[in-house]
């Protein structure tokens, strides 16, 4: 069994969970706003039409954090659906809050390992853009190994990403923007669209976080790699 065939399960995680307490105004998003803008995890391929009511193109976002960023571009975009999903529950009530209080109807989040969603939810040929920014470094060499950016990885949301469809990624870890670099150019499938094979500049949809524009004003770099489908 080759690793893209590996059960999720099976696979080792990239995240740790940490405390789920939530303020009450994140427990007020999730109470409120889980119904209407929620998907339960399940084994069974989301119905994208039924789930949104259009067929706007799709953008998938994994590992959101509190989900400022996100809420901003399907606020900013309501010509675009946008789905997130995260682990941690505070961060989903959280932007449960923002987008419920806003009424925006062009975002559905769920709460569980990335993994699943990609494997079992998401049909092929589907996603318009994948994004994927500031995921956990794993800076210590033996942790290395549970960096999402893999062979394996990549190439299963290659085949949910739709023809011309984008792989986006940022990360303000130069060490990991260099291996999300050397894994990707190695793939077959990919195109990277900056003109030297590199880094491109933060495109405009991607918004800076407080946690960025900090470490900009700290001297920190932020690397943006953007990969479109073949």
């Amino acid at each position: 069994m080759t690793d893209v065939d590996k059960p999720f399960a099976r696979r080792i995680k990239s995240f740790v969970v940490r405390s789920t307490r939530m303020t009450v105004g994140q427990q007020r998003g999730w109470d409120t706003y889980w119904d209407a803008m929620g998907v339960e995890p399940c084994e069974t391929i989301l119905d994208f039409q039924q789930l949104f009511g259009n067929q706007n193109p799709l953008v998938f976002e994994i590992g959101f954090g509190m989900g400022a960023s996100l809420f901003e571009m399907a606020q900013a975009h309501p010509e675009h659906n946008f789905i997130g999903v995260e682990v941690h529950r505070p961060g989903v009530g959280a932007i449960l809050a923002s987008a419920g209080d806003a009424g925006l109807t062009n975002l559905r989040v769920l709460c569980c390992d990335a993994n699943l969603v990609i494997d079992k939810m998401l049909t092929d040929n589907a996603l318009s853009r994948v994004q994927l920014y500031f995921p956990d470094p794993w800076h210590k060499t033996r942790h290395h190994k549970r960096r999402l950016v893999q062979p394996d990885f990549v190439q299963r949301i290659r085949k949910k990403l739709a023809k011309g469809g984008l792989f986006h990624m940022a990360t303000d870890w130069q060490p990991y923007a260099q291996h999300m670099l050397a894994i990707m150019n190695a793939q077959e499938g990919y195109q990277n669209q900056s003109s030297d094979g590199s880094y491109v500049d933060k495109p405009d949809y991607r918004p800076q976080t407080k946690f960025e524009r900090r470490g900009l004003k700290l001297g920190h770099g932020v690397w943006d790699l953007v990969y479109e489908k073949c």
